[in-house]
């Protein structure tokens, strides 16, 4: 990893910059003879969260990248700050600078930025995805203190997109800030590019050109002649070609230099299994030779092509891509992420097998597509104009100047394959009740669309164009969208938000046959996966792992094979914080393969052993749940073992037994008897002689259908109701679903699964996010009408916990992205009831709502003695509506006591 970051870190000179006078006049002298030089100013921020500060105002040191809204994003309060913030340093300049021209290099800064030297505005910047430059030259002081002042503001700005988006729109100068000093005559930073753009117009397997575009800048007052040489190195460093040319540079002006080199014999050629890199170097000098600038881009010989009936090619070779989007955030960082964090996201989708990167929805820092390019992951980059657009001139010049600053920001990436610029831009209904005014608002959407594929395809003609739709193709059809960008992406949840796995299959070959001569791919797909909770019977939305594992292997091998459909980039590479989102874990959208700090779950593997060139075996983590009910003669709990795994079968083997399984997609499986303490499972497999192995113990607590005649030590028992899911909360403890009371064991006494009314997603329970919890499934789901728990234990004294937690009532705002989430709002209804625990009154009038509120958790507790014969008998008795009950634990104390 650490030799990876190394290699994307620029060529050119890069030195840290301190406070003080003397450090800063030192390092300068020893790096005089440098052309430009590039300062880290990342350290000795102050900050403060206000409109408007005053003398009063309590700074706080920071250190970039930096947001303010890392924590207020998973607190339990509704919203985020989304306002002004300012920064400042102070820094000192030496006068053996005062020749160059000096500017401040922002990477990223959400979204409105204002920037002030020494007390005067020196530029402003909008939109929070792309660099740009500020020019200071004019207001520093040298062999003094400056003053650098940053206003950022991440407010909703109708003129700025994103509007609105499932993702967070974190605040902050959340990227890289550098220093940068050039001599007067320079290359143009270009919408906060380095000025220099390189193609490749001509490339085959025998002979590539290369085209370099320069844009120059003379500041001397004074015209004159200078070179402009092109040399381009392999990755050893030895020269390959070169392109030397003179200019006359006009004082005061902005130049334009196409230099083309060609004839450049037997080109190795970057493809994803080997992504071969050259340099190109390219440098003014003076007519006495003398080095005034210099820029450093790699370059990658490819051509590539889209195929409506065969789907992707490159160099000439079909090649199915399949990759992931990407969210720039991180657990414990927000949007300010480290470099070397984010080029890990690429090198795991590059071990999981993926060979592309859907960089979604909006770009992100440089290192990600360096990192791309370096590892052989081809890519697409898109602005985020999301679900919706403003009718404003303001709005529509925004959103053209971040395709100009994306594209040519992102220009020299041999990874990049495609611009895009809309995803699910219909999505948020317009207008439903003014159909003439909706239709005007649609004619709009797609005039802003035709404008920016214009200038897109004028930008840069030798890439694709794509737009990501949400999957209404009549929708989109009728609007006139269909029609505009080079390649369709649909962005499809068929088994998951609504309707069924099998609906997808009927969508890909339905408009493929609509549309046969138009290329597309499938931008997103996926289910969430909540890290904690297991099902041994999973369904549709239900947040299990199993049901996500699933569902990839049922969408992959549908897509692969069809040919005509060209991608398959799964939403998402890894969890990501959206903070209006509530469900089992509240501001974090679980559809990652990976989680928010990047540990893989289940489906990463799956990916694994489907897409790797190696052997590949792995136990999936569904074989640990460590919670079991005694279903057998023989005292064991029978669950399902699942293996990932790119071999034709895999011998399997628990406590010794052994198993022969065939693996069919990816997958085996085979369901075997668990005994209480701890398993063992081996999975196994040979390729070419050689054994490839997998393990893992799990220690299993079971509880028997006979628990009177338990010889073994009591469990504490943690059950949730109205479930089938099971679910490890912040402790570590499992928590396993309710089951029908059976004479001798344990359960319920009537009752039924709380189901939101007219909702077609939720299996059952709620998606409410529970104030006072971290574990909200455990709140989650609940049995109405419930009569009795009954639980057959041995004799001794016991901790009984009840949990509740009320769903109806309230009023929750409605969010586009949840297709299907068609329910009205549950009416309050009253819940008034009794709850004795062994004859004993326990609560009294016990009103939810009332008392506690709506979705909040409300834990209860009592304490019985149960002598030999005795049970556990908890009754609810109605007072005015139907009783309810979330979940409850058992522990033995007298146990407990013992073992301490």
């Amino acid at each position: 990893m650490k030799n990876l970051l190394a290699n994307h870190k620029s060529l050119l000179l890069k030195i840290t910059f301190c406070l003080f006078l003397f450090f800063v006049v030192d390092v300068i002298h020893a790096q005089k003879s440098s052309a430009r030089i590039i300062v880290d100013m990342n350290k000795g921020w102050q900050f403060v969260k206000e409109e408007k500060p005053t003398e009063n105002s309590q700074w706080q040191t920071v250190q970039l990248p930096h947001t303010w809204n890392k924590d207020d994003v998973m607190d339990e309060e509704p919203g985020y700050y989304r306002g002004a913030a300012w920064y400042k340093k102070t820094f000192a300049v030496g006068k053996e600078l005062n020749d160059k021209q000096i500017s401040i290099y922002f990477e990223g800064a959400n979204q409105e930025t204002e920037v002030f030297i020494n007390g005067k505005k020196a530029g402003e910047h909008i939109g929070g995805y792309t660099g740009f430059s500020i020019a200071i030259t004019s207001l520093i002081k040298y062999n003094g203190t400056n003053e650098l002042l940053v206003k950022v503001n991440n407010r909703h700005n109708k003129n700025i997109p994103p509007l609105t988006a499932d993702f967070t729109f974190y605040g902050g100068i959340y990227r890289d800030v550098n220093l940068v000093a050039t001599n007067k005559i320079h290359f143009t930073s270009d919408s906060g590019s380095d000025g220099v753009y390189i193609t490749t117009p001509s490339v085959t397997s025998s002979q590539a050109s290369v085209q370099i575009k320069a844009l120059l800048t003379n500041s001397t007052g004074a015209s004159t002649s200078v070179f402009v040489t092109s040399t381009v190195l392999d990755k050893a460093g030895k020269k390959v070609a070169a392109k030397k040319s003179l200019l006359q540079v006009k004082a005061g002006y902005q130049q334009t230099l196409l230099q083309l080199i060609d004839a450049i014999k037997g080109p190795k050629l970057w493809t994803p299994e080997n992504p071969y890199l050259y340099t190109v170097e390219t440098k003014i000098t003076d007519e006495k030779g003398k080095l005034l600038d210099l820029v450093i881009n790699q370059l990658g010989f490819r051509w590539f092509s889209f195929d409506a009936n065969k789907g992707f090619f490159l160099n000439g070779s079909p090649y199915k891509l399949v990759g992931a989007s990407r969210h720039q955030d991180y657990k414990g960082f927000g949007n300010a992420v480290p470099d070397d964090l984010a080029i890990k996201d690429v090198v795991l989708l590059k071990e999981m097998g993926g060979n592309f990167l859907r960089v979604a929805h909006y770009p992100q820092d440089q290192s990600v597509l360096k990192a791309c390019d370096s590892l052989g992951i081809l890519a697409s980059v898109e602005i985020p104009i999301v679900n919706e657009i403003t009718e404003t001139d303001s709005f529509y010049h925004n959103c053209e100047r971040m395709q100009v600053e994306m594209i040519r920001q992102n220009y020299n990436h041999p990874s990049v394959i495609m611009w895009c610029y809309m995803n699910e831009v219909l999505l948020k209904t317009q207008f439903a009740s003014d159909k003439e005014r909706q239709k005007l608002y649609f004619n709009n959407v797609t005039l802003l669309a035709k404008r920016l594929e214009a200038l897109t395809r004028k930008e840069d003609p030798s890439r694709y164009t794509m737009m990501a739709y949400h999957g209404n193709i009549e929708q989109y059809k009728n609007v006139g969208l269909l029609s505009i960008p080079m390649v369709a992406g649909w962005n499809l949840y068929s088994g998951w938000y609504g309707g069924t796995l099998e609906d997808f299959p009927r969508f890909l070959d339905g408009f493929h046959n609509a549309y046969p001569g138009k290329p597309f791919m499938i931008t997103e797909y996926g289910s969430d996966a909540d890290p904690r909770i297991r099902s041994l019977q999973p369904v549709r939305f239900d947040k299990s792992v199993e049901y996500t594992t699933h569902f990839h292997q049922y969408y992959l091998k549908e897509m692969l094979k069809r040919p005509f459909v060209a991608g398959a980039m799964i939403w998402n590479l890894a969890d990501f914080n959206s903070e209006t989102r509530s469900e089992t874990m509240p501001h974090i959208n679980n559809k990652g393969l990976l989680e928010w700090d990047r540990t893989p779950k289940d489906p990463y593997y799956y990916y694994q052993a489907v897409l790797s060139k190696k052997p590949f075996i792995k136990i999936l983590s569904s074989s640990q749940i460590n919670y079991g009910v005694i279903d057998s003669t023989d005292g064991a709990v029978y669950r399902p073992v699942q293996i990932a795994s790119n071999l034709d079968s895999v011998a399997l083997l628990l406590n010794g037994e052994q198993s022969i399984l065939k693996v069919q997609d990816g997958l085996a499986e085979k369901r075997l008897p668990f005994k209480g303490g701890i398993n063992t499972i081996i999975a196994e497999g040979k390729w070419k002689n050689k054994v490839y192995r997998d393990t893992i113990t799990t220690q299993v607590l079971l509880s028997s259908y006979k628990t009177i005649n338990r010889k073994t030590s009591f469990q504490p028992m943690n059950i949730m109701l109205g479930s089938t899911r099971y679910f490890i909360d912040k402790e570590g403890a499992w928590w396993q679903p309710d089951q029908v009371y059976k004479k001798g064991s344990w359960g319920s006494v009537g009752g039924k699964k709380f189901k939101l009314e007219n909702n077609s997603r939720l299996p059952y329970g709620t998606d409410k996010d529970i104030a006072g919890t971290d574990d909200d499934p455990v709140y989650q789901t609940q049995l109405t009408g419930i009569q009795q728990y009954r639980l057959d234990v041995p004799a001794g004294k016991y901790e009984v916990v009840l949990h509740f937690a009320e769903f109806l009532g309230g009023k929750s705002q409605p969010i586009p992205y949840n297709l299907g989430n068609d329910e009205k709002e549950p009416k309050e209804k009253a819940r008034v009831f009794n709850v004795r625990v062994n004859g004993k009154s326990f609560l009294q009038q016990f009103n939810l709502a009332q008392e506690y509120g709506i979705a909040k958790a409300v834990t209860r507790s009592t304490s019985v003695v149960i002598e030999e014969g005795e049970s556990v008998i908890i009754d609810f008795e109605p007072v005015d509506g139907e009783p309810v009950l979330n979940a409850l634990q058992l522990k033995k104390l007298d146990e407990v006591a013992a073992k301490n």
